[in-house]
C-alpha cells in the first residue's frame, strides 16, 4: 500500500524497541523522514542507523517522556535537523516486574512509588509528548497522533496492574484529545491508538518462553488458549496498523482505539 507518507516528518518515541522500530523502518520506507526517540542512546542509534542503511532518513534523539525539559528538548532537536512534524506515535512504554503480582509478589506488597513509575511512562509520558507536538501540531492546522496502547487498557490483564491500568488512561485520553484537538484547534488534527495484543518480544520473552527449554511457559500457555489465532503476533503487523493510522490514508478515522491482538480482545474465553 501506498501510505502517501512522502514529505512527511514522523517522530516515533520509544523507537528503539521491537514494534517501534518497526513503525520507524516502515515510515521510512514509505518516504517520511523519522525523528528516533528513545531513553537508550544506543537503541535509538541503532534504529536511527538501520532506517539510513535502508536508504532512508532518519535523526536519533534521547529522551525521556517522562520528564516535560526532556521532551521539549528532544522536540528541539528534531526540529533543528527536520524543520516540521507531522506525525507523532507515541510508543514508549513497558511493564514493570515491581507492579506485577506474583508467587513472590503479592498485591498488598506493591510499592506506591513503583506504581508511579508504570503510570508516567504508560500514561504521563504520553500525554506530555500529545501536549509539547501537540501544540506545535495545532499552529500548523494538521496533523496526525498514533498512541501505542495496549489490550490490557482495554480489559486488564491478570497480574499486570499498574500496565493495565496506565494503558487503560492512555486509552480514554486518546478519544478525549481526538475531540479535544477537533474542537477547539482543527479538524485536520487526528488522534487515534492502536491497542496491540501479544507480541514476543525482549521485552516479554522470559515471561512466555522458557529459556533453557524453548517450551512456553504457563504464562504463555495461558495467553494461546485466549487467541484464537493460536499465535504471537510479529513487530510488522503491528507497525502496518499504526502507520496506515498515521497516514491521510486514514482520513476519517479518529478517536478510535484499535486492537491489532489476533481475536484475544474479542474472546470470552469459553
Amino acid at each position: 500500500m501506498d501510505y502517501q507518507l512522502a514529505g512527511k516528518t514522523a517522530v516515533v518515541s520509544g523507537a528503539g524497541g521491537a514494534i517501534l522500530g518497526a513503525v520507524s523502518r516502515l515510515l521510512a520506507a514509505e518516504g517520511a523522514q523519522v525523528a528516533i526517540w528513545d531513553l537508550s542512546p544506543e537503541a535509538a542509534r541503532a534504529t536511527a542507523d538501520a532506517v539510513s542503511a535502508a536508504g532512508g532518513t532518519a535523526h536519533a534523539v534521547i529522551c525521556d517522556v517522562t520528564s516535560r525539559n526532556s521532551v521539549r528538548e528532544a522536540l528541539s532537536q528534531t526540529l533543528a535537523s527536520l524543520q516540521r512534524v507531522d506525525i507523532l506515535i507515541n510508543g514508549a512504554g513497558g511493564s514493570r516486574p515491581a507492579t506485577t503480582t506474583s508467587n513472590q509478589l503479592s498485591f498488598f506488597d506493591i510499592e506506591p512509588d513503583d506504581i508511579r513509575v508504570a503510570i508516567d511512562l504508560n500514561y504521563l509520558g504520553t500525554v506530555l509528548c500529545c501536549q509539547e507536538l501537540g501544540r506545535l501540531m495545532a499552529k500548523q492546522g494538521s496533523g496526525s497522533i498514533v498512541n501505542v496502547t495496549s489490550v490490557a487498557g482495554v480489559a486488564p490483564l491478570t497480574r499486570a496492574l499498574a500496565y493495565s491500568n496506565g494503558k487503560a488512561a492512555a486509552n480514554s485520553f486518546t478519544q478525549w484529545l481526538a475531540v479535544h484537538m477537533a474542537q477547539n484547534y482543527s479538524r485536520d488534527i487526528r488522534v487515534n491508538a492502536v491497542a496491540p495484543g501479544f507480541v514476543l518480544t525482549d521485552q516479554n520473552r522470559f515471561l512466555l518462553i522458557d529459556a533453557q527449554s524453548g517450551a512456553m511457559t504457563e504464562r504463555g500457555r495461558q495467553i494461546m488458549e485466549a487467541v484464537p489465532v493460536a499465535r504471537y503476533g510479529t513487530p510488522q503487523e503491528v507497525a502496518q496498523l499504526i502507520v496506515f493510522l498515521a497516514s491521510d490514508r486514514a482520513s476519517f478515522i479518529h478517536g478510535a482505539v484499535v486492537p491489532v491482538d489476533g481475536g484475544f480482545s474479542a474472546h470470552s474465553g469459553v
